[in-house]
């Protein structure tokens, strides 16, 4: 690891809850300013470090602190007690249309935000065309921001952000407002700042950005660090917890919270495919079979299974579900199975990761089997890539008057 560009060290993050709000002069004598009110500790005692060139993703469900984390390393809030220490320029996108004017128009927010982040107006010049270019919102830079969609003020906002040449990049949830292709092209912008050697912290609820393009992952809840580790890791923590939080949420007031009760679980992980019990791989076009065995508490409803293919580097190859199947699955209480299968499987080489889990409709997760199954493809032919493809080629002579 190389040097430390972000630095935590055990902050804490204090807010003052008020139960009422005393609005009239009368009101405010006879209380003398004394309104009741109750604590609420956003963070406590959150400490690790970031090391230069380090992707981090923070994880964890709403409430469980990620803002206000990144407000701390941002320096828009101050923590209670404990610091952090950045070395390097840093630039944060934290919410949507933060630090925007509303009367304002796109171009004069620019420059507004460039100055924000320690920009002088010839910086700015500089890197104004490169801005509107990437944002695409050349019609619209000199309207006001308050006539902007929610995509629009994400295009504008990430696009300043990006163009200061920081040291270090700070991205909150936001890139989930802008349309696919947008966000396409700000995880590009994300991975040649990785080649480049910069420090990025990323927030989201997708576990697979995370896996896709971050090095460690750290799993937040009710303010405190309940899991730091590798990317892959990291999301498996983060999908227990979800589990034992939905479970702890359906148990009977008064019931118990340690350990919950889960009303299904995955008993077993089983891969099969055409060279099963005479070689450790598979061969293009084969087919495959994952079965998982389940142990049921008690009749459910409504059950989705689902499974989910990697690549090493995380890229996702594909996933799928008995819900997007349009396959309604009830379950009696007990033990039972259940299998998906492929006629063939159109892979070339590589080692891929095979997830598994169960949810329910609404998407409560009962189970989740991160890194279940290793699935091996070799391809004993020329073609390359991930995917083998049969075309079918013809030639045809031109033709001439």
């Amino acid at each position: 690891m190389g040097d430390v560009a972000v630095d935590i060290q055990h902050i804490s993050k204090r807010f003052r809850l008020y139960e009422a709000k005393y609005t009239s002069l009368k009101e405010r004598v006879i209380h003398a300013g004394k309104v009741p009110f109750r604590e609420l500790w956003a963070l406590d005692d959150v400490a690790f470090e970031v090391a230069e060139g380090e992707t981090v993703g923070i994880l964890g469900q709403n409430g469980s602190g990620k803002s206000t984390l990144l407000k701390c390393v941002c320096g828009v809030l101050q923590p209670t007690s404990g610091q952090v220490v950045v070395r390097g320029k840093l630039s944060g996108l934290l919410e949507l249309g933060a630090g925007f004017q509303q009367e304002l128009s796109g171009r004069d927010n620019v420059y507004l935000n460039g100055s924000m982040l320690g920009m002088s107006r010839r910086d700015v010049d500089r890197v104004f065309d490169d801005i509107v270019d990437f944002s695409e919102l050349g019609p619209f830079i000199d309207n006001q921001v308050k006539f902007y969609s929610s995509g629009m003020y994400v295009r504008l906002g990430f696009a300043v952000a990006v163009s200061v040449d920081p040291d270090i990049l700070v991205v909150d949830e936001v890139l989930a407002v802008g349309d696919e292709r947008f966000q396409r092209k700000c995880l590009g912008r994300i991975k040649k700042f990785q080649k480049e050697g910069r420090t990025i912290f990323f927030v989201t609820h997708a576990p697979d950005l995370v896996r896709q393009v971050c090095d460690r992952g750290v799993v937040l809840d009710q303010g405190k660090v309940i899991g730091e580790e590798v990317a892959t890791d990291a999301i498996e923590i983060y999908h227990e917890h979800l589990v034992r939080a939905g479970a702890a949420a359906a148990a009977p007031p008064g019931g118990p919270v340690l350990a919950p009760e889960r009303p299904i679980r995955i008993t077993s992980v089983e891969l099969e495919h055409g060279g099963s019990g005479s070689r450790p791989y598979m061969l293009p076009h084969e087919p495959m079979t994952v079965r998982f065995g389940y142990e049921a508490s008690d009749r459910i409803d409504g059950v989705v299974f689902s499974y989910s293919v990697f690549t090493r580097d995380g890229t996702l190859v594909h996933a799928s579900d008995t819900a997007i199947l349009d396959q309604l699955v009830d379950v009696a209480a007990g033990s039972g199975q259940v299998e998906f299968h492929f006629d063939e499987v159109p892979l070339l080489d590589g080692n891929h990761l095979v997830h598994v889990g169960i949810s329910s409709r609404t998407g409560e997760i009962y189970d989740v089997r991160e890194n279940a199954l290793e699935l091996n493809v070799k391809n004993p032919g020329q073609a390359r890539g991930l995917v083998a493809l049969e075309p079918q080629f013809t030639a045809r002579a031109a033709s001439y008057r």
